[in-house]
C-alpha cells in the first residue's frame, strides 16, 4: 500500500476526498462573487458615464420681492425733530397712511405755534401795500395820459397861433410893400411939384398939398414897417412859446413817469416779497404735515431705528424699517462673471430654500426632491463685488413655492443649461472649463446690434 501511494502523482492525490484543505483552496466561492461584483460595478459605472447630465450654474442667494416697491425699506424723517410719541410696535401690521410716530420741532425758527397765522397776516398787509401801490401807479398813468393830452392841446393852440402870426406877418409885409410904393409915388410927385413950382406952373398951395401927401406916405410906410416888425416878433414869440410848452410838459411827464416807474418798482418788489411769503407759508404748512410719520404702503413694521421718547433725529435720518405686502416673491442669485454669458431671461432654475428638506441631484432635476422651479427674469449687466445678480421668479407651470419661506431666507440655486454625457461633465470639472454655451442665447451686445439692424430694416421698408 505504501508503494502504491508513493507512485501516485500530486494531481491524483489532490483529487482524493481525504484532502479537504485542498478543496477549500482551489474552490474560493467568495472571491469569485467579489470579482463578479467588481466587474458588474465597473460595467455599470462605464454605462453611467454615458447617461445624460444637465449642466448647471450653481449660485447662492436670498429670497426677495420681484418688484422694488415690495422690498424692505426704511422710512426717514423729512425734518429734524424730537420723538414725542410712538403709535405702533415692532412686528405690527400697518396700513397705508397709519401713523407710526410723532415728532416735534427743535429749530427755534418754527417754535411759534401761531406762525402760520402770523405769516397770513403779513401776507394780507403786503397785499394791501400792493393794492395801494397799484392804485398809485394807475393814478400816475392817468396823470401821464392827461399831461399828454394837455400837451397836445396846448401845442395845437400854439401851432394855430403860429399859423395866425405867420399870416399876419405876410399881411403886414404886403402892407409895407404897398406903403413903400405909395411913398415912392408921393416922393416922385413931390419932387415934380417942386420943379413945377419953380417954373410957376403950380401954385404954392398945390406944392404944399404934394408935400403933405408925401409926408403922410412916409409916415404910413414907417407905421407899416413898425407893424411888420411887431408881427414878426410876435411870430417868433409864438414859436418860442410852443417850445416852452413842449419843454414844460416834457418836464411834467418825465417826473410823472419817474414816479410811475418808482411805483411799479415798488409794486413788483412787493409782488416778489408776497411770493416769498406764500412760499414760506406753503413750506411751513407742508412742514407741519411732517410732524407725523406715516406708513407709505401696507406692510409690517420690522424695526425701530430710533427708540425712546425725546430722542432727536436729524433730517433724512431713518426712523423705522418696514416690509411691504409682497405681491410676488423672487430670488436673487449671484453668479460668477464667467457664467454670465450663459444666462438670459427665460432659463429654468431649480431652487433649494434654507430650512426646507430636500434631496438634490443637480444634474438630474427630475429625480430631486424638495426643490422648486423658477425662471430667470432679470440678468444684471453690472457686477456687485465681483459677481452678477440675477432675479428668478416662480415658474407658473410648476409647484408653487412654500409660503413659509420669508424674505431674506437663504437659497441655493441651479440654472439648468445643456444636457451632456456624464463623462463630458466629469472631464469639464477636472479641467475647470465653464459649461457649454446654449445655442439660442444671444449676448447683450448682440441684442443691441440686432435691434438696431431690425430697426434700420423696418425704416427702409417704411420708406
Amino acid at each position: 500500500m505504501k508503494t502504491d501511494t508513493k507512485e501516485k502523482s500530486f494531481t491524483e492525490l489532490s483529487k482524493e476526498s481525504e484532502f479537504s484543505a485542498l478543496k477549500v483552496i482551489y474552490y474560493p466561492k467568495l472571491a469569485k462573487t467579489l470579482v463578479y461584483w467588481l466587474i458588474a460595478i465597473a460595467v455599470i459605472a462605464f454605462l453611467i458615464l454615458f447617461l445624460p447630465w444637465t449642466q448647471n450654474i450653481r449660485a447662492n442667494g436670498l429670497v426677495t420681492a420681484l418688484y422694488p416697491e415690495d422690498r424692505p425699506q426704511t422710512i426717514h424723517s423729512t425734518i429734524s425733530g424730537r420723538i414725542e410719541k410712538w403709535y405702533v410696535v415692532e412686528g405690527q401690521s400697518i396700513l397705508k397712511g397709519d401713523t407710526i410716530a410723532k415728532i416735534s420741532e427743535i429749530k427755534d425758527k418754527y417754535f411759534d405755534p401761531l406762525m402760520i397765522t402770523r405769516i397770513q397776516e403779513q401776507i394780507e398787509a403786503k397785499q394791501g401795500n400792493i393794492r395801494s401801490t397799484k392804485d398809485k401807479a394807475d393814478a400816475l398813468k392817468s396823470q401821464i395820459d392827461a399831461l399828454y393830452n394837455g400837451r397836445n392841446v396846448s401845442a395845437a393852440k400854439a401851432r394855430n397861433k403860429i399859423q395866425q402870426q405867420r399870416l399876419k406877418v405876410q399881411s403886414d409885409s404886403i402892407d409895407v410893400i404897398a406903403a413903400q410904393q405909395d411913398n415912392n409915388i408921393a416922393e416922385f410927385q413931390y419932387e415934380r411939384a417942386e420943379e413945377m413950382y419953380k417954373k410957376d406952373v403950380i401954385s404954392l398951395n398945390e406944392l404944399e398939398k404934394r408935400r403933405n401927401t408925401y409926408f403922410k406916405a412916409a409916415a404910413k410906410l414907417l407905421s407899416s414897417e413898425n407893424k411888420f416888425y411887431t408881427s414878426k416878433n410876435e411870430y417868433l414869440n409864438t414859436v418860442l412859446e410852443l417850445n416852452s410848452i413842449e419843454a414844460e410838459y416834457l418836464d411834467k411827464i418825465s417826473k410823472a413817469e419817474s414816479d410811475l416807474n418808482s411805483a411799479l418798482s415798488n409794486y413788483y418788489s412787493y409782488e416778489g416779497e408776497l411770493s416769498k411769503m406764500f412760499n414760506e407759508l406753503s413750506n411751513v404748512t407742508i412742514r407741519s404735515g411732517f410732524y407725523y410719520i406715516t406708513a407709505p404702503q401696507d406692510g409690517y413694521l420690522l424695526k425701530a431705528m430710533v427708540t425712546g421718547i425725546g430722542e432727536t433725529v436729524k433730517e433724512g435720518e431713518p426712523i423705522v424699517s418696514i416690509l411691504p405686502i409682497i405681491k410676488e416673491r423672487a430670488v436673487e442669485l449671484y453668479v460668477l462673471g464667467m457664467d454670465l454669458p450663459l444666462l438670459k431671461p427665460g432659463i429654468k432654475v431649480r431652487l433649494q430654500f434654507d430650512g426646507w428638506p430636500a434631496l438634490v441631484f443637480s444634474g438630474w432635476p427630475g429625480v430631486s426632491f424638495g426643490t422648486f422651479g423658477g425662471i430667470v427674469e432679470v440678468v444684471d449687466n453690472i457686477d456687485t463685488k465681483g459677481k452678477f445678480r440675477i432675479l428668478v421668479k416662480q415658474d407658473p407651470d410648476l409647484e408653487p413655492w412654500p409660503t413659509q419661506v420669508r424674505v431674506g431666507s437663504g437659497v441655493y440655486g441651479w440654472a439648468m443649461l445643456k444636457d451632456v454625457p456624464i463623462w463630458r461633465e466629469i472631464w469639464r470639472q477636472l479641467n475647470g472649463f465653464p459649461p457649454d454655451f446654449v445655442d439660442d442665447i444671444p449676448s447683450f451686445y448682440n441684442l443691441n446690434v440686432d435691434n438696431k439692424d431690425a430697426k434700420s430694416k423696418d425704416d427702409s421698408k417704411a420708406k
